[in-house]
């Protein structure tokens, strides 16, 4: 009895250590082809959308998302070419007179920058004409520079040498001078200037004090009529600080001892722009606002020009006096 063999436990088959040796390479070998395939990702999303659709399976697409794949419908028909809209036309020819726009603004530009031109030139020549004699003879220099009029009044002949007392004749002519800026509007201003020569006197402690009171002694003359008021003046003494040219020769010293009467017509040429500006574009017609501005009356026609055929003579309207 004891040599009996033992009975053996019951197991697992045989076959399946086979059947998973088999399984195991199986799965090296797809994983070999899967790491040696590409995949297409658009490709991919539209074969699952049409196997969703196949299948009737409905994926919620978001508002902002662009459609995946493609449509028959896209596939099988092409959009039309464009016809040409009113829209269209409507903005090739707003573009089209663009140009003419521009040019109708750079005209009227130009026609109120030379009527504000005018205005300046006719203030220079009624100082020019009072102060003609006195330019002839070299003591007072006129020039005009960004709508400022600068009378540049030299020592000669106006104040005696280390003096801030004005001569008779020069005197008086302020005086007619003071007439003329009246009727001028802008700011005025009275600047005193020296050449580098120091100064000590009783009177004058330096070249300030001779170019403040020189300044001071011009614009005195002009308030005497009391035609200019005096909030519209402005006196300054600038001593050797701005010359006209280096203070190296006795003529350069000359010509830097002076004073300057400057009228500032920036604002009022300003204020007269606008109120230019606003009557041209309150204008029905715009070009004739223009040429209102910047053109005369016509002159009459001469004899010449006239019609001399006797056999057709023009007829006069009754009623009417001609000239």
């Amino acid at each position: 009895m004891d040599d009996l063999p033992e009975e053996e436990k019951p197991g697992i088959p045989a076959w399946v250590v086979t059947f998973a040796d088999l399984m195991s390479l199986l799965m090296c070998f797809f994983v070999l082809l899967l790491s040696f395939s590409e995949i297409d990702a658009q490709k991919f999303k539209q074969i699952a959308g049409e196997l969703s659709q196949a299948f009737g399976v409905q994926r919620d697409t978001p508002v902002l998302e662009i459609p995946k794949g493609t449509s028959p419908i896209f596939d099988k028909f092409s959009p039309a070419p464009p016809e040409p809209t009113l829209v269209n036309q409507v903005k090739q020819t707003t573009t089209d007179e663009q140009p003419e726009l521009q040019l109708l603004e750079s005209a009227q530009d130009q026609a109120i920058q030379d009527q504000i031109q005018k205005q300046v030139d006719a203030n220079m020549a009624e100082i020019m004409e009072v102060l003609e004699p006195a330019m002839q003879e070299g003591r007072i220099n006129v020039s005009e520079n960004q709508q400022r009029i600068v009378i540049r009044v030299e020592e000669k002949g106006s104040f005696s040498s280390g003096s801030a007392q004005l001569t008779w004749d020069f005197e008086g002519m302020l005086l007619d001078m003071a007439e003329v800026l009246a009727g001028i509007p802008g700011d005025l201003a009275v600047e005193g200037h020296t050449d580098n020569l120091p100064i000590h006197t009783d009177r004058f402690y330096s070249n300030w004090d001779l170019s403040a009171a020189r300044a001071a002694a011009v614009a005195n003359v002009l308030l005497a009529k009391e035609e200019i008021s005096a909030d519209r003046l402005r006196v300054t003494g600038l001593a050797d600080t701005e010359p006209l040219a280096p203070n190296s020769t006795p003529e350069n010293r000359a010509k830097n001892r002076r004073v300057e009467i400057i009228i500032d017509m920036a604002g009022p040429l300003k204020e007269e722009e606008m109120r230019l500006r606003e009557m041209v574009n309150n204008r029905p017609g715009e070009q004739e606002a223009i040429i209102d501005l910047t053109q005369e009356a016509p002159a009459p026609a001469s004899e010449s020009e006239q019609s001399t055929d006797p056999k057709v003579p023009e007829e006069e309207p009754t009623g009417e006096l001609t000239w």
